[in-house]
Formats: C-alpha cells, structure tokens, sequence
C-alpha cells in the first residue's frame, strides 16, 4: 500500500477521536492496541483496511473494499443500472455487491467498459478535460478512403461542436482504428453519418492502460498494476462539472483573437 494511504497509529487514534496522540502512546507502549489482531511496534501505521482495536473494543469498522471490474459487453446490453430495464448491464452481470458502469457503451456497441463500487474514480475518469484515452475497432457499410481517414482525424462537427483531433488508422477497406480522448453522446457513430457513412459494427479494445482480453459476455477484476496506473492518471483530475466542458470561445472572442493576431506589430518590433 502506497506510504499515502497510511497513518500513524497514534494519530489514526486520535483522529477517529478515540483518544489524544500522548494517550494513544501511553495504550500502544502498554500492549493493549491490536492491529490486525496483533499487537504492535510503536511508530506503526495503518491502512484503511486495518482492524484496529483497543482492549479488545472495536475503535473503527474498516472501510469497505471497492471492486473494479473490466467486462466485455456484448451487443443488446444496456449500460445502465435502471431496474425497468430488462437487459441492463448490472442484471447481466449479476455481481453480488452494488457496481455501476464508468462511462457508456451504445446498445449495439461491444467491448471493454468498466464497472465498479468506487465512486469517485467514477468521477474523475468521466471528466472530459483528462484526456483519457480510448480505442475502437469500426467497420462502416461503404468502402474507406484517404480523405476519410484524413477528416475524421481533424475533427468532425457534431452536436454543437467539434470533435478533437485524434489518431485514425484504416484497417481493412471497411474497417478502421479510432482511439478518442472524449466522449461525446454516439461520436464515432455520428462522426461517420457526418461523412455519409454507416458504423456495423463497433468495439471498444482499450481504455487507458487496459486492453480488452476476455470473451464476449464475460468480466475480470482489474490487476493491481492496472488500478496503480489508473489512480496514478487521474491523481490530479478534476471532478468538478465545470471540468467536463470543453470551452469554446465566444463569436465575440473568436474576432477578437482574429483582430489581435492580424494587428500590425509596432515600428520598434519590425525594425528588429
């Protein structure tokens, strides 16, 4: 466990407001704290989900474990937790502790999506200013092109917007690669409309650091390594809403910035 997460065991007691930190030093250095059901060196820090007791009471229920899962969806599955409908993703999964999906998957979209109790990294992953990177395999209805490739990676506008520059590669005469920092409400999928094309099919290979490797329909906690990289690149995401929204500067802005940048420079700057 990270050196972060840890608390001396002295302040741990006083924190909890069990006692103060001299205190808790007097009950250490007398063998009546356990941690874990043993007892202690003086100094000791504890983890959140360390049993701490004093003379055998209780002083704090350990915080519950979360749970992160990667699961590959398959086509007709529903990224929601809403009861009424019948082919959400949770009854699907039938996971025997309360999750939630980060993020969604279109309905007849496959592929990697994570579920998970922990709301907070919840929070941090969505926000659309982190950047976090997710790539696609796509097969549209018409033969692809050069020209294709080329608009889709500078930006396509949809939904009031445009879409952020991003790597595209073609695959196959039907199929390509996409991987996208945002994640605007069906972009590939309108992204292609835009450009007169239809997606067949679409799935989602790689969120972040981790790549799709299971069956269709089936899941697997993520691995330690993968959680520490994760915590690691969203250590400094905002979870405010104001972080989701991609600012776009005003018409006012724009003509300004325009008269600023065409202004001419002054006599001293040209001379130079």
């Amino acid at each position: 466990m990270e050196n972060s997460k840890l608390t001396r065991l002295n302040k741990y007691l006083s924190e909890v407001g069990y006692c103060s930190r001299r205190e808790a030093d007097r009950l250490i250095d007398q063998g009546r704290v356990t941690i874990n059901g043993k007892v202690p060196e003086m100094g000791i820090k504890v983890a959140v989900d360390d049993v701490v007791r004093v003379d055998g009471e209780l002083i704090h229920q350990p915080k519950e474990k979360h749970v992160y899962l990667a699961f590959n969806k398959p086509v007709g599955i529903v990224c929601t937790t809403a009861q009424n409908e019948k082919d959400n993703i949770v009854d699907y999964i039938n996971y025997p502790k309360r999750i939630f999906p980060i993020g969604r998957l279109d309905k007849p979209s496959e592929g990697l999506i994570f579920l998970t109790s922990d709301g907070d990294i919840v929070n941090k992953i969505l926000r659309a200013r982190n950047n976090h990177e997710k790539e696609y395999i796509v097969t549209v209805n018409k033969l692809i092109n050069s020209q294709f490739i080329k608009r889709m990676s500078n930006g396509i506008p949809i939904l009031d917007t445009v879409t952020r520059k991003c790597e595209v590669e073609q695959l196959s005469k039907y199929t390509f690669r996409i991987v996208l920092t945002q994640g605007l409400n069906r972009q590939i999928r309108r992204m292609c409309e835009y450009l007169g094309y239809e997606v067949v099919t679409l799935k989602r290979i790689r969120i972040m650091n981790v790549s799709l490797d299971v069956p269709v329909g089936k899941w697997r906690y993520l691995t330690e390594n993968e959680l520490k990289v994760i915590n690691s690149d969203v250590e400094d995401s905002s979870k405010t809403e104001e972080a989701s929204i991609i600012q776009t500067p005003t018409p006012k802005q724009r003509k300004t910035s325009r008269k600023e940048s065409t202004r001419p420079r002054s006599k001293k700057r040209r001379e130079r």
